[in-house]
């Protein structure tokens, strides 16, 4: 194996940080790593696969308002991550105090903008037209659920159920999910009528190693432009149905949509290795 390149110049600052929550240990928990500009990608792998969370974000600044963000699961980087992009910007206003305007950030699906809004983070990302598309039986049998229709938007299918207990209580079979698709998985159903919530989801991708994803930023970038033409609405609060739960609020404009979701620091430290 080639060695690892370890950092040079910068303290590598470590912070885990449960977004779309305002509680600690609910919603999804990323770290968040300010790094030098030369790190090596395999010691960010390294890293990543090390917090065994859904995503790591890496971090270091371009320019006075300007940062590359990028973010890698156990096993893969990826081109959008919601989560992990609301837990840097939670970073970078609350625990580093390195921004007080809107935070940009240079990704692989281009720049992103986020700005505070009261207690909230409002996320400036790309929407996703949802598309029919033709699934095999196989996908109602790995979610043991029977699907009422299969979208495919971005880089995420999307199954749509019969109501939001279904999805609350699927039990799915995440092997099955593996072998029939390399994309994210998200199921949604719209809430109860009586609910606060629009839209209930849940998110799998064992592929890129996560059997079951918490609360997914991106998936609600194609959940949202879906829901907001089904029920006639542009402002939409939904909720992640995972075990630890969590709720994203969303604002449809265009081609973009605004993701608004809370943080919460629960690690605050600095790697070693």
């Amino acid at each position: 194996m080639p060695p690892i390149k370890r950092l040079k110049t910068m303290k590598t600052s470590l912070f885990i940080i449960d977004a779309f929550t305002d509680q600690a240990f609910h919603g999804n928990p990323a770290a968040v790593c300010l790094v030098d500009p030369d790190t090596d990608d395999a010691w960010m792998q390294h890293v990543a696969a090390e917090m065994n969370l859904s995503e790591t974000a890496f971090l270091y600044p371009l320019d006075a308002d300007l940062w590359s963000l990028r973010w890698f699961t156990p096993t893969t980087e990826v081109d959008l991550c919601g989560h992990a992009t609301l837990a840097a910007a939670h970073a970078l206003r609350h625990e580093l105090a390195l921004a007080n305007g809107p935070m940009n950030f240079r990704t692989r699906s281009g720049i992103l903008t986020a700005t505070s809004v009261g207690t909230a983070i409002s996320l400036d990302f790309p929407g996703f037209i949802a598309e029919p598309v033709e699934l095999s039986a196989a996908f109602d049998a790995a979610i043991d659920a029977q699907t009422t229709a299969a979208l495919r938007a971005g880089a995420h299918l999307i199954l749509v159920l019969r109501d939001a207990q279904t999805v609350v209580s699927l039990n799915p079979d995440l092997d099955l999910i593996r072998r029939l698709t390399a994309r994210g998985v998200a199921v949604t159903a719209a809430a109860a009528a009586d609910s606060r919530w629009d839209f209930v989801s849940r998110f799998f991708a064992p592929a890129v190693g996560i059997p079951e994803d918490p609360v997914t930023g991106s998936a609600h970038c194609s959940l949202g432009p879906y829901w907001g033409k089904v029920l006639g609405k542009a402002q939409l609060t939904a909720y992640q149905a995972s075990a630890r739960g969590g709720e994203v609020g969303m604002e449809l404009l265009g081609d973009r949509v605004r993701l608004l979701g809370q943080a919460k620091t629960v690690v605050r430290g600095e790697l070693c290795a």
